[in-house]
């Protein structure tokens, strides 16, 4: 009983010194840039409805905001109030955008992390994105083939 008593006590004086270190190593660990070997698509808002998909070769058109793992943003079309639009899958943007936004609807909104190989690779885009970043983008589908929310095929016959 006594043995018990006494590993119980070094057990808790321990204990305070076991949690320290977790913290630390916590600390340190959201301090890091948080590197991403695959594309990673989180959904953070699906419509109920979702008449209108993107597919490859559709021309659609993305509000974003682009971000590093530090949280720094390098480009947002939300600030210009200007969404970019382009051929889906036709090597116009970064390839994690060409995969990302495959299927999505419109009004859909998703958080893409993208790994370097599929942004901007070991070269990066100078000044903003260093090389070998992971970057991390903030999308909305706003239309696809010109038809936004509410503009499905039937409404134009």
């Amino acid at each position: 009983m006594a043995m018990a008593a006494a590993q119980l006590h070094f057990t808790i004086a321990l204990l305070p010194g076991i949690l320290l270190v977790c913290f630390l190593l916590s600390v340190e660990a959201k301090g890091k840039d948080i590197e991403v070997k695959e594309l990673q698509i989180g959904v953070k808002y699906k419509p109920k409805d979702c008449d209108i998909q993107a597919h490859k070769g559709d021309k659609v058109k993305v509000h974003y905001k682009g971000t590093l793992t530090d949280g720094t943003v390098f480009d947002s079309s939300y600030e210009r109030k200007d969404p970019i639009e382009f051929e889906l899958g036709a090597g116009h943007v970064i390839k994690g955008w060409d995969q990302g936004l495959l299927g999505m609807c419109v009004g859909e909104k998703r958080k893409l992390k993208i790994p370097s190989k599929l942004g901007y690779g070991a070269q990066g885009s100078p000044p903003k994105i260093p090389g070998g970043a992971t970057l991390i983008f903030d999308t909305e589908l706003v239309a696809v083939n010109g038809k936004g929310i509410g503009e499905t095929e039937e409404s134009e016959l």
